[in-house]
């Protein structure tokens, strides 16, 4: 049994609130209040001096209550709490995170999203690892480039995308990036990609389709696309301008 006690209000209510959203069975008193008998986790405020004995102690953040409702997750299931985060590059990357082999969260961003979103669930993981598949060569080469200072596998996804049956449209990226944090990879720190001709060719005609006059980038701002030194729509400012350097 999970047991949250704590005096500490934002605490209480952000554990709770996040114990409740994922359906996790829980009970809560008072600080030094005797610990139900099947009491496994107690869940307290990290400025709270409750340390109960015979059980394990999550001290909780106010600012960060999925944090700690994380790690009391990875206790009751016996992992050690270790953090793997997947992501299926794309459009809209889909984003896994994983303890051990439970899924304690999954999302989907924006592109230029990415990195800000797993820094933000790394943010007090030690030695947490990233997992990336190989698709979308040129958007996972830039996600690797902006994630920085984290350790980062680069992983064959092939085969990762499941069949998604009725009412699961939407879901496949997301569900791809839980097959990708389950696969090891090869340890990379950037990823150098040469854009080929059908890769710029692409980048040409996303920009024609947001173009409001409906004229496609030159080849010298799809490469600087391409290598992500300009997003599309500043590639278009320049296009504007007359400049396609």
């Amino acid at each position: 049994m999970i047991v949250v006690a704590t005096a500490d209000f934002e605490v209480y209510h952000g554990v709770v609130g996040e114990l409740r959203d994922r359906g996790v069975d829980f009970t809560t008193i008072e600080p030094g209040e005797e610990l139900p008998d099947e009491t496994s986790v107690v869940v307290t405020a990290a400025d709270e001096s409750h340390e109960p004995a015979g059980v394990e102690v999550v001290r909780a953040d106010p600012a960060t209550p999925r944090a700690a409702v994380d790690e009391v997750v990875s206790l009751l299931r016996g992992n050690g709490g270790k953090l793997v985060v997947g992501i299926d590059p794309g459009d809209r990357p889909g984003i896994a995170v994983l303890s051990g082999e439970m899924v304690v969260a999954a999302f989907q961003v924006p592109a230029d999203q990415v990195a800000e979103a797993v820094h933000e669930e790394l943010a007090d993981a030690v030695d947490p690892l990233v997992r990336i598949g190989d698709g979308a060569r040129l958007l996972g080469a830039r996600i690797i480039d902006d994630l920085g200072d984290v350790t980062v596998e680069l992983v064959d996804e092939t085969g990762t995308t499941p069949h998604l049956g009725t009412g699961t449209r939407g879901m496949g990226d997301v569900l791809a990036a839980v097959n990708i944090a389950r696969i090891e990879g090869e340890e990379i720190e950037s990823r150098e990609i040469d854009p080929t001709a059908g890769e710029l060719k692409r980048i040409k005609e996303r920009s024609r389709e947001q173009s409001e006059t409906n004229r496609a980038i030159g080849e010298g701002l799809a490469r600087r696309v391409a290598d992500g030194q300009l997003t599309i729509e500043e590639a278009l400012a320049e296009h504007r301008d007359g400049d396609d350097e």
